[in-house]
């Protein structure tokens, strides 16, 4: 299968952005980076510190965040912007005001057709990591990680242009697929999707999962007993993008709306 030109773009932007440039040329980089963005780095290490804009666009937080809820309550994974949410109807889910998506398609062809619809009149969450945002993820509760489904695809821009513009853009990027259960054993989904300029999407539980690669193809992975803590640290984004959360409980109370802003750590829907 031919790649997609923006999957080129991406790595020839991901070799910039790995590029460790003479010291004072890097600072330069970083600070203009900084002030286009218009960055928060309260929770983080001095801006001196980050030797390529690669580790400034992965920083990891030096101070930190607290977890909300009980633990019947799942937190937002990431910094990011609630895009759209609501009620899983039909199969169909929004990407954005106007704009459905398919729950199946998004899941890809090696998740059973039943999975999909055991979905149906339950949650989604779609979570925009915009330039400036923090890009690491985390668990949102304590879970198991089930399986892992890496699925190619093109690598279109996610933010809020592209998906008003684009059909079902989300199934047509690459993506990252986890199936996970809470720790009543309740299944859900955490979708992890590529977008342009993303270098790669990391997952420190298992590295032979590649993205962006010249060479791809679907990849399955099985997991026993992989139970992650509320709050740890799943991987990064190379770059903002989007991760959208399926919930098979149609109880779920949600604690974020859309267009609302929300930080790591804070409610984003409780039992």
């Amino acid at each position: 299968m031919k790649r997609h030109l923006t999957s080129v773009a991406s790595r020839v932007f991901g070799v910039f952005a790995s590029t460790r440039f003479p010291k004072p040329l890097q600072q330069a980089i970083n600070r203009v980076y900084v002030w286009g963005f218009g960055l928060d780095m309260r929770d983080f290490a001095s801006l001196g510190s980050y030797v390529s804009l690669a580790r400034l666009f992965t920083r990891a937080l030096v101070r930190p965040r607290h977890l909300e809820g009980d633990k019947g309550a799942y937190i937002s994974p990431c910094d990011a912007v609630v895009s759209a949410c609501g009620h899983i109807k039909q199969g169909m889910a929004l990407q954005i005001k106007g704009r459905e998506y398919s729950i199946g398609k998004l899941l890809g062809d090696y998740i059973p057709k039943r999975c999909a619809e055991a979905l149906e009149g339950g949650e989604f969450f779609n979570l925009y990591l915009s330039p400036r945002d923090y890009h690491r993820y985390h668990a949102p509760c304590h879970m198991k990680i089930v399986e892992a489904h890496h699925i190619p695809g093109k690598l279109f821009p996610v933010n809020f242009r592209w998906l008003k513009k684009q059909p079902q853009l989300f199934c047509e990027n690459e993506r990252v697929v986890l199936v996970c259960e809470d720790a009543l054993g309740e299944r859900f989904y955490m979708v992890f999707v590529g977008a342009l300029n993303v270098g790669k999407m990391r997952f420190h539980f298992d590295e032979r999962i590649q993205t962006n690669a010249k060479e791809s193809r679907h990849s399955f992975y099985m997991y026993e007993a992989l139970w992650m803590e509320k709050g740890a640290e799943l991987g990064f984004f190379e770059m903002g993008s989007t991760i959208v959360m399926l919930f098979e409980n149609p109880r779920l109370a949600l604690g974020k709306f859309e267009g609302q802003k929300v930080r790591f750590g804070e409610l984003l829907a409780s039992r």
